[in-house]
């Protein structure tokens, strides 16, 4: 067993959770259809041509530019093209009328679109000069074909996942979901619905941790509340160390006398680092269960406070649950917004604000800022990353992690 003493900052405890990840290799084949979300696991190439042939851009006429010397040009209509038809080759001193994706007839090489003509019966005048190319989607323009469309390790979108239907593709690989076990102790959380008993509280964060949990994409496995209890909470992470990639506790990893998380991990695997210089989530717990079946199943241990489970979820555990599923890219995006209040007596550690969008376009900060506080979290619109000791004045450009993200 090895434990760091003293505070990680969040970029050395980060570093440390990313080292020890063990990305799943399982890869299975899905329907494209039901591939949204999931992890591809093999880049994805095209092997046609996006379009497969020259089409048209706009509604109007194919023509040939050699046709028209001049504005004013009269020519016969010799065909109607709609899309989903193939035309026949276009005559000489002719037009085709035509529509929106129709193919481009052989022969034709500009689109005058019919804002620009003037239609006489079988005739047509064409009131503006066309240049070679003119509203014309060329093959391949939108995709060619042997194109990487797709790369491997991407959570796949609702547009990626089209992209790939677009060239024909029916389905997928994609890696196994990942199974990430909750376990939630404290012999004085209690669930909605039950009577609160005199020193009890309602678990809310088992509600708010299962979903940021499946937001991600995970298999969840809810092991409930824990009684305060060592050899039972060592029972239940051995049985979740045995069904889980990724095991997360969530409170018990200080170090009062009722704390039994920290001593059953130390029993049943090892705790590699607990104590993180950020506010809120100061105590976080890092390490690795025995799997008794062989191997071994990540560990996180989350602070109890229902702001700081919230903000150590989105800054450690989702990266390392991210790259465990495969996923490269785990770094949210921070934009520079101006914050339209004062933050003047900072904190020694690296702090974390909950603030949201006012309609000035700046930064408002919730009114309190207390780890209990949960409302902070549903209140705001993402979080400001204030450094150690960072004094912050109205109209200063802050660091902004939306949740949107944050996978929120």
């Amino acid at each position: 067993m090895s434990v760091n003493k003293g505070l990680l900052s969040v970029e050395e405890a980060l570093q440390q959770l990313l080292a020890g990840v063990r990305p799943v290799t399982e890869v299975e084949t899905v329907p494209t259809l039901q591939a949204i979300g999931r992890v591809l696991a093999a880049p994805v190439q095209s092997g046609m041509n996006v379009p497969a042939m020259d089409n048209s851009a706009m509604d109007g006429y194919a023509v040939r530019v050699a046709d028209i010397p001049a504005a004013g040009t009269r020519l016969k209509v010799s065909q109607r093209i709609q899309a989903g038809m193939v035309g026949q080759p276009l005559a000489a001193g002719t037009a085709a009328r035509i529509f929106t994706g129709a193919p481009i007839p052989a022969g034709a090489d500009a689109i005058v679109i019919q804002e620009d003509t003037t239609a006489e019966g079988d005739d047509v005048t064409i009131n503006a000069v066309p240049k070679v190319g003119d509203w014309v989607r060329v093959v391949g323009l939108d995709i060619p074909k042997g194109r990487d469309m797709l790369p491997a390790g991407i959570r796949l979108k609702p547009q990626q996942v089209g992209l790939a239907a677009s060239v024909g593709i029916a389905s997928l690989p994609v890696f196994r979901r990942i199974r990430v076990g909750l376990v939630f102790p404290g012999d004085e959380l209690a669930m909605p619905g039950e009577e609160l008993k005199p020193g009890s509280i309602y678990n809310s964060n088992r509600f708010t941790l299962t979903g940021l949990t499946e937001a991600l994409g995970c298999e969840v496995r809810d092991y409930g509340i824990v009684r305060d209890d060592l050899e039972v909470m060592r029972e239940v992470l051995r049985r979740a160390a045995a069904e889980c990639d990724v095991v997360v506790t969530n409170g018990g990893v200080s170090v009062g006398e009722a704390d039994f998380v920290k001593p059953a991990v130390e029993a049943e695997g090892e705790l590699l680092m607990w104590r993180i210089a950020m506010k809120p989530g100061r105590p976080l717990a890092y390490g690795h269960l025995r799997n008794p079946k062989g191997g071994q199943a990540a560990f996180i241990g989350l602070p109890g406070n229902p702001v700081s489970a919230f903000v150590t979820f989105l800054w450690f555990v989702r990266p390392f649950v991210l790259r465990t599923q495969g996923i490269a890219q785990v770094t949210p995006r921070r934009l520079k917004v101006r914050a339209d209040f004062d933050w003047l007596q900072p904190d020694a550690r690296r702090e974390f604000l909950r603030v949201r969008w006012n309609e000035a376009g700046g930064l408002d900060l919730y009114r309190t800022q207390d780890s209990a506080v949960l409302s902070s979290t549903a209140w705001a619109d993402g979080l400001v990353d204030n450094p150690a000791r960072g004094v912050i004045r109205s109209g200063d450009l802050v660091d902004f992690v939306p949740y949107s993200e944050l996978g929120q």
